[in-house]
C-alpha cells in the first residue's frame, strides 16, 4: 500500500469543491451503509483498463472517453444509456479505421454525478443560494430545500450507477455492439445532406466489413466483432462517496476505487497537497489528471511523483484542456516536463472545457469549430514535440439536443433554446459527436501517414 496512505487520509488535507453537510449524523449513516454495499466495478477490470491505457500511451491503441457532463436522476432511463453507448460505438469504429489501432471505449457514465463550480453560491431574483453541484450532492431547482446538500443522494447515485453498469454490460456482450450493426447506423449519417466528405471514409469501412464477411469473419464466428470491452469513469469529486466504495482487492491486497474503472482529478481540485490528490494517489485504478492553463511545470512534476510514484505504464492519463488557440502556449512546456522526468503518461485532449462561451441568446454553449480547433492544436503540438496524442475526451450525449452550436446540422444561437436539456455544461449531440469522430479520424490517418514516411526515410 502507498506509504502513509489510508482511504481516509484525505480528511487531513485541504478540501475544495466539496459540500459541507449540515447533518453530520446523517452523513455518517450513509457512509456506513455505502461501505457495506458491493463495489460497482471490480479490481480485475481496472487492471485490464490500465493495461489498455499503457498501449495507448505507446501508440498501440487510442482512447475515446465520452459522456454526460453530469448524470441526472430525472433523466435516467434505458433509452438514454443506450443512445449514448450507441454513439460511442459509432465513433469508435470511425476512429479505429482512421488510427488503424484498437480504440479503448470509456464512458463518463455510472458515476459522473458531481460537478465543480466556479462559485459556491449563485443569485437569482435577489436570492442567494448554494450552487448546484450535481445530483449526488443537491438538487437543480432554485429553492433552499433543493440546494441543501443531502447525503442520502449518494445512495440514489449508487443505485443508478449499478443499474447503468448492468445495462452497459448487457449491451457490450449481448450482440448490440456487433460491428456490422453499428456501422449500419453510421451509414445514415454519412448519406445525409452536406456529408460528402464523410461518405468516402464510410464507404471504405463498408468495403472492409464486406471483405471480412466474405472471408467468414462475422459476429457468429468471432466475438471480437460482436462484443466490446466498455469501461466507466468519473471525476472523483465527492470523496465521502469515493472512500465508502474503496475496497481491498482480494487478489493483490491493494486498495481499489470501487466507484468506477477510471477516476480523475479535476483542474480545480489538483492541488498537490489537497484532499483529492491524496485520495487518488492511493488507489490502484487508472487515474486521470485534468491539465489547464494554470498548471505549472513545477506542479506537474510534483503531481507526477505523487500520483504515479512507481512510474507505472497506464496508471496516469494527462487530460489537456486549454481552449482553442491556446494549446501552443501551454502544452509544449508540460510535454517537455514529462519527457525530462521520464514519466510514462497517456496524453489526451479535452477540447470541451476550455471552449465554453455565453451565446448572444444567453445560453452557455460550445462552438463546434472551437472544439475541433483545439483537437487540431493538440495533434499539431504533439507532432512538433515528437510525442504521442493518445486520445480524446468529450462531453456528449446520444440525444438530439441543441447545446453546442455548429456542426453539419448547423445548430445556431437561436436554436439553443429548442432542446437545451443539460443541467450543467453544454454537450455535443449525436450528430456533432459522430462528425467530430470523422474529423479526428482524418487527423489520425494523417499522423499514421507521417509516421510511415518517417520510417521509410
Amino acid at each position: 500500500m502507498t506509504e502513509g496512505w489510508t482511504k481516509s487520509s484525505w480528511r487531513d488535507r485541504p478540501r475544495v469543491q466539496m459540500p459541507d453537510y449540515p447533518d453530520g449524523a446523517a452523513l455518517a449513516a450513509v457512509e456506513a451503509q455505502l461501505s457495506q454495499y458491493p463495489p460497482l466495478v471490480f479490481a480485475g477490470e481496472a487492471r485490464a483498463l490500465k493495461r489498455r491505457l499503457a498501449e495507448a500511451a505507446s501508440g498501440r491503441a487510442f482512447l475515446l472517453q465520452g459522456g454526460d457532463c453530469a448524470e441526472s436522476f430525472a433523466e435516467f432511463n434505458a433509452d438514454i444509456i443506450r443512445d449514448t453507448f450507441k454513439v460511442l460505438l459509432q465513433m469508435a469504429i470511425v476512429l479505429t479505421f482512421g488510427a488503424k489501432v484498437p480504440v479503448i471505449k470509456v464512458g463518463r457514465m455510472a458515476g459522473q454525478f458531481a460537478k465543480p463550480r466556479s462559485a459556491p453560491t449563485e443569485v437569482a431574483g435577489g436570492v442567494e443560494l448554494p450552487s448546484y453541484r450535481g445530483d449526488i450532492i443537491n438538487g437543480f431547482d432554485f429553492t433552499e430545500t433543493a440546494r441543501r446538500p443531502d447525503p442520502g443522494r449518494m445512495l440514489q447515485a449508487y443505485t443508478q450507477a449499478a443499474a447503468s453498469l448492468n445495462l452497459l454490460r448487457a449491451f457490450s456482450k449481448g450482440g448490440f455492439a456487433d460491428i456490422h450493426r453499428v456501422h449500419n447506423w453510421t451509414l445514415g449519417f454519412a448519406s445525409g445532406a452536406n456529408a460528402e466528405r464523410y461518405r468516402a471514409l464510410s464507404d471504405r469501412i463498408s468495403d472492409a466489413l464486406d471483405f471480412m464477411t466474405a472471408a467468414g469473419i462475422t459476429g457468429e464466428t468471432s466475438s471480437a466483432i460482436s462484443e466490446v470491452d466498455f469501461y466507466t469513469s468519473h471525476e472523483a469529486l465527492l470523496l465521502e462517496y469515493e472512500e465508502a466504495l474503496c475496497r481491498i482487492d482480494s487478489t493483490t491486497g491493494l486498495p481499489v476505487a470501487g466507484s468506477g474503472h477510471m477516476i480523475w482529478v479535476g483542474d480545480r481540485t489538483r492541488q498537490p497537497d489537497g484532499a483529492h490528490v491524496e485520495f487518488c494517489r492511493g488507489v490502484q485504478n487508472p487515474i486521470g489528471l485534468k491539465c489547464g492553463p494554470t498548471l505549472s511545470p513545477e506542479d506537474l512534476k510534483v503531481l507526477l511523483a505523487r500520483l504515479n510514484p512507481k512510474n507505472e505504464a497506464g496508471r496516469l492519463t494527462l487530460i489537456a484542456r486549454f481552449g482553442a488557440g491556446k494549446a501552443g502556449d501551454h502544452l509544449p512546456a508540460l510535454i517537455r516536463t514529462v519527457e525530462q522526468e521520464g514519466a510514462q503518461v497517456l496524453w489526451v485532449c479535452d477540447p470541451m472545457h476550455g471552449n465554453t462561451i455565453k451565446s448572444a441568446s444567453g445560453y452557455k454553449t460550445r462552438p463546434f469549430e472551437r472544439v475541433l480547433q483545439e483537437v487540431r492544436d493538440f495533434f499539431a503540438v504533439h507532432k512538433a514535440e515528437g510525442t504521442i496524442p493518445g486520445g480524446v475526451h468529450f462531453e456528449m450525449t446520444g440525444k438530439d439536443v441543441t447545446e453546442c452550436t455548429g456542426g453539419l446540422r448547423a445548430v445556431t444561437d437561436e436554436d439553443l433554446s429548442d432542446r437545451y436539456h443539460t443541467a450543467c455544461d453544454p454537450r455535443l449531440n449525436a450528430s456533432q459527436s459522430l462528425e467530430l469522430a470523422f474529423l479526428v479520424a482524418e487527423e489520425l490517418s494523417q499522423r499514421r501517414r507521417d509516421l510511415s514516411r518517417q520510417a521509410a526515410v
